[in-house]
């Protein structure tokens, strides 16, 4: 499968609680400085700060990490955790007596499952979660998948199963690139790597390789109708009729791609969202992906047919490796049980 972190430069860290009424957590994705980010919302119930920061047209162009948070808007907190800690490490945008870090941040609808409506992420929870990500060594992913971070909480199918956080990546093959019927051929470098984290907390149900999605659309139905979710809150795809539910991504490459181009990188990776999950992006999820590149491998882009090669290329990489992710995350959940209620992972195909 992969992980985000075959991605050089790129860093996962988790904080969580479980027990005593919580079950929650924080996971913080830190970039290298001067990795550029972009950001996609499709579902109809986002809970997300800085997201505006992201677009090309900004005065800063550059982002340095991404928080993801469970606790819906209370757990927007957390962002500021992963700021302050970035901040104690002297990046971010320099500013007169200092930086200010760009750290965007999406949330998902946990509250009450650990069994107490206030235990819910903080500052300190996203500072542990940075902090967490420093210390993590090159390509190391143990312990990074299932049940942690912003995925503690995490579950799926109109709550009836156990989600999580999973991660895959995909290596895009360099060489030269067919152009089309008189064009030249172009070439893409080698070493480019895309990567996926998602925090699957999906209204929906997964759809893995073979599965019929008419039937597990069906399913989902009638999950719906045994546990309608419990009462509807702000932010996170919270709404009337117990929408708490919300899938987030982060898609990273090492590719050198500018704002607007991570923003791109970011919509198609949604492609890949829908094909993991029926349905996906409906008025109950918040669905969001950010698409963050390191700059690391500089492409050719002397022709508009080069850097369209180049562009595809991610983009096809980035649905897929968001796809397994969420997959990932689905196979990586454990049961949990808690005073709100016990939850099982999906089955196994």
């Amino acid at each position: 499968m992969g992980s985000l972190l075959d991605v050089p430069g790129i860093r996962v860290g988790h904080a969580q609680r479980v027990g005593d009424g919580w079950l929650t957590g924080v996971t913080a994705v830190v970039l290298p400085p001067g990795s550029a980010g972009g950001v996609d919302v499709r579902g109809g119930g986002p809970g997300t700060t800085e997201t505006d920061a992201l677009d090309p047209s900004t005065l800063v162009q550059t982002v340095d990490a991404v928080a993801l948070c469970g606790g819906s808007a209370y757990g927007l907190a957390a962002a500021t955790g992963v700021q302050l800690w970035l901040e104690s490490q002297g990046q971010g945008h320099p500013v007169m007596g200092g930086v200010v870090p760009i750290v965007p941040g999406a949330v998902i609808f946990d509250l009450g499952r650990g069994g107490d409506f206030s235990a819910r992420p903080d500052t300190a929870m996203g500072f542990a979660a940075a902090a967490a990500a420093a210390g993590l060594a090159d390509a190391d992913d143990a312990g990074l998948r299932g049940c942690v971070g912003a995925g503690t909480g995490a579950v799926l199918g109109r709550m009836q199963y156990k989600g999580g956080v999973g991660m895959a990546s995909v290596r895009v093959p360099g060489g030269p690139v067919p152009g089309p019927p008189g064009m030249p051929e172009v070439s893409l470098p080698e070493g480019i790597v895309v990567g996926a984290l998602a925090v699957v907390n999906a209204a929906g149900l997964p759809v893995f390789p073979g599965a019929q999605a008419t039937a597990v659309a069906e399913e989902a139905v009638a999950a719906a109708k045994v546990r309608p979710g419990g009462p509807g809150g702000p932010g996170g795809g919270g709404g009337a009729g117990g929408g708490l539910n919300t899938t987030l991504v982060v898609v990273g490459t090492n590719a050198a791609l500018t704002p607007a181009e991570c923003q791109r990188l970011a919509t198609a990776s949604h492609a890949g969202l829908a094909r993991a999950l029926d349905p996906s992006h409906t008025l109950v999820d918040g669905d969001t992906v950010f698409a963050v590149s390191t700059r690391e491998i500089a492409a050719d882009r002397s022709s508009d047919q080069a850097r369209v090669s180049l562009m595809m290329a991610v983009q096809i990489a980035a649905a897929e490796a968001t796809r397994d992710a969420i997959l990932d995350g689905v196979l990586a959940a454990t049961p949990v049980t808690t005073p709100f209620g016990s939850w099982a992972p999906y089955p196994a195909p």
